[in-house]
C-alpha cells in the first residue's frame, strides 16, 4: 500500500481511508510551547485537548488550530494517556507520578487513583507501576493500561474503588509485553495495544481473551473508530535497533484495520521517519473529530535519538500533526 505524493502536497492512505496532511496547524501565543505530546482528545465541540510534556501539560485549540485555554501546572509529572468519557471528563494517565486523575475540562481534579510518587513493585502486579493509558466501559468501569513496570490491566468503580485486574509479562494469550493503550467499544470489548509483542489483544470486559490483531510494529497509539465492531487506528513506532532502523515498512506509521484484522490503509511516507508532512517520529496518541479528521501526537524528542543517533535534532521540532480527512466517513 503506497502513499501519494499530489503535486505540492501529500496525500496519504488508501480507499475510504485517504487523508491530507497539513504542514502547519496550531498556533500558540507567546510563551507557550508544546513538549512531547503524549496524548491527544477531541471533544463533542471538535475542541482539541493536547497533553504534552511542556511547561503548560494540557493546551487545549480548536478544530482550526486556535488556542483557546491551557492548564495542568503544577500537577503533572510526566503526561501519558489521556481520555474523554461521556460525563465530558478528561481521564489523564501520569506514568511519572503513576496515577490516573479525573479533570473537569477546565482542570478541576475529581478523582485521583493511585498514590503520586509511590509506584508499585516493579511486575508485581499491582497498581501502579508508570501506568500508562486509560478506558471507560459502557458500565462506567475504569479500565488502565498499566504498561512500563507492570504487564496488567486493572479495573476500577467510577469511584476508584478497585474492582478487578489480568496480566502478567509473556507473550502468550492474555500476557503482555508493554500494555500501552487501552480502548472499549459499547459491546464492552476491550482492545490493548500490546506494544513490545507487535499487537492488539481483545478481551471480554472481565478480561477473558477474545482474540489478537497481528502483523503490527510495536502498537503504541490506539483510537476506534464506530462503537460497535469499529475500525482500529494503530500507530506505531518505527524500529530502533541499528540492525533494522533503515529498514522500510516497518513504520512508524498509522495502520487502519477492522475490528477482526483485516488492513484497509497505512499511513506514513516512505522513508517513514521525519519532518515532513506525512512522516511520523513516534505515533503516540490519536484522536478523531466530528468530521473524520486525525490528531497525532508524537513523543518526537524522546523517539529522535534512537531513530537518528548522533544526528542534530531540528528547530523547532515538530510534535503533532492534523491529517484533514479527504473521502467521507464510511
Amino acid at each position: 500500500m503506497d502513499d501519494v505524493v499530489a503535486g505540492a502536497g501529500v496525500i496519504l492512505g488508501q480507499g475510504e481511508w485517504t487523508y491530507r496532511p497539513l504542514a502547519h496547524w496550531g498556533e500558540l501565543p507567546p510563551g507557550i510551547e508544546l513538549g512531547d505530546v503524549a496524548a491527544v482528545a477531541v471533544d463533542r465541540k471538535d475542541r482539541v485537548f493536547l497533553f504534552n510534556r511542556g511547561a503548560h501539560p494540557m493546551v487545549i485549540l480548536d478544530r482550526d488550530g486556535r488556542f483557546l485555554d491551557s492548564w495542568g501546572q503544577g500537577i503533572f509529572s510526566n503526561p501519558h494517556g489521556l481520555h474523554i468519557g461521556p460525563d465530558d471528563a478528561l481521564y489523564c494517565t501520569d506514568d511519572g507520578d503513576h496515577t490516573v486523575r479525573k479533570c473537569t475540562m477546565d482542570g478541576r481534579v475529581l478523582l485521583t487513583i493511585g498514590t503520586p510518587k509511590s509506584p508499585a513493585p516493579f511486575m508485581s502486579g499491582r497498581p501502579f507501576c508508570r501506568c500508562c493509558h486509560t478506558a471507560l466501559s459502557p458500565d462506567g468501569n475504569i479500565y488502565v493500561a498499566d504498561g512500563y513496570g507492570n504487564a496488567r490491566i486493572h479495573v476500577f468503580a467510577p469511584d476508584g474503588r478497585p474492582l478487578f485486574g489480568w496480566g502478567e509479562p509473556g507473550t502468550g494469550p492474555g500476557e503482555f509485553n508493554l500494555p500501552h493503550n487501552i480502548c472499549c467499544d459499547d459491546d464492552g470489548w476491550i482492545y490493548v495495544a500490546d506494544r513490545e509483542n507487535h499487537r492488539l489483544q481483545v478481551f471480554d470486559r472481565r478480561g477473558r481473551y477474545e482474540t489478537q490483531i497481528n502483523n503490527l510494529h510495536r502498537a503504541s497509539a490506539l483510537a476506534i473508530v464506530g462503537r460497535t465492531c469499529p475500525i482500529c487506528l494503530v500507530g506505531e513506532i518505527g524500529p530502533y535497533m541499528s540492525v533494522n532502523r533503515r529498514t522500510p515498512n516497518l513504520g512508524p506509521r498509522i495502520s487502519v484495520m477492522t475490528h477482526d484484522g483485516k488492513l484497509l490503509a497505512r499511513l506514513g511516507v516512505t522513508p517513514a521517519a521525519g519532518q515532513q508532512p506525512g512522516q511520523f517520529y513516534s505515533p503516540h496518541g490519536i484522536a478523531i473529530d466530528s468530521r473524520g479528521d486525525l490528531y497525532v501526537g508524537e513523543v518526537s524528542s524522546r523517539a529522535w535519538p534512537s531513530l537518528f543517533p548522533g544526528e542534530p535534532v531540528p528547530t523547532p521540532l515538530r510534535r503533532m500533526q492534523k491529517l484533514v480527512r479527504a473521502t467521507a466517513l464510511p
